[in-house]
């Protein structure tokens, strides 16, 4: 009889603590934004990303279409903005100047043993509720490979990996004010 009355006690105590942990919980939330993001959706709804064009001298097909859709599908999957033809409150606009590749390390024979390859895009952005946020700038993304792989046989690897680089890096820039 003992046991009883004492947990008959005790639970009053305990949907006492449970209730006010869960009113805390309830009355003080706390926000994070993993994504990075700090658009003011007051002001800004729509976003314009018009597709780069590739004025590269040294091209691979694929790198274009690779680059807008990943970039495209970076803003529409950490963002609630609207992607629009024309007239977006925000709008990134560019081209990919540069795909190229060098040597970057030389091995103790002469020869090249590694091999640096690099994308460098230059990106307008332009902000329509707050011009101070506008700029011009290049980004560029690198990734090496051993020089005893052929580059056909890294390429597509390579380049995806410096595409996300890439598009992350233009996300940050332009709405994550990093």
């Amino acid at each position: 009889m003992k046991i009883g009355k004492n947990i008959i006690s005790i639970r009053p105590l305990t949907w006492g603590v449970t209730a006010i942990c869960l009113l805390l919980l309830v009355a003080c939330s706390v926000s994070y934004k993993f994504n990075g993001a700090s658009i003011d959706y007051s002001k800004v709804h729509t976003i314009q990303i018009s597709d780069f064009p590739i004025r590269s001298s040294y091209v691979w097909g694929p790198m274009g279409p690779m680059f807008n859709n990943q970039l495209k599908d970076v803003f529409a999957n950490h963002t609630r903005l609207q992607q629009v033809k024309r007239n977006g409150d925000m709008k990134i606009e560019g081209e990919i100047t540069q795909y190229q590749q060098r040597n970057k390390s030389v091995s103790s024979e002469g020869y090249s043993a590694q091999t640096e390859l690099s994308i460098t895009v230059n990106v307008r952005f332009t902000n329509n509720t707050n011009h101070s946020e506008d700029f011009e700038r290049q980004f560029t993304a690198t990734a090496s490979y051993e020089t005893v792989r052929s580059l056909n046989s890294v390429q597509e690897e390579l380049v995806t990996q410096m595409v996300k680089d890439l598009t992350d890096q233009i996300f940050n820039a332009t709405v994550a004010n990093w």
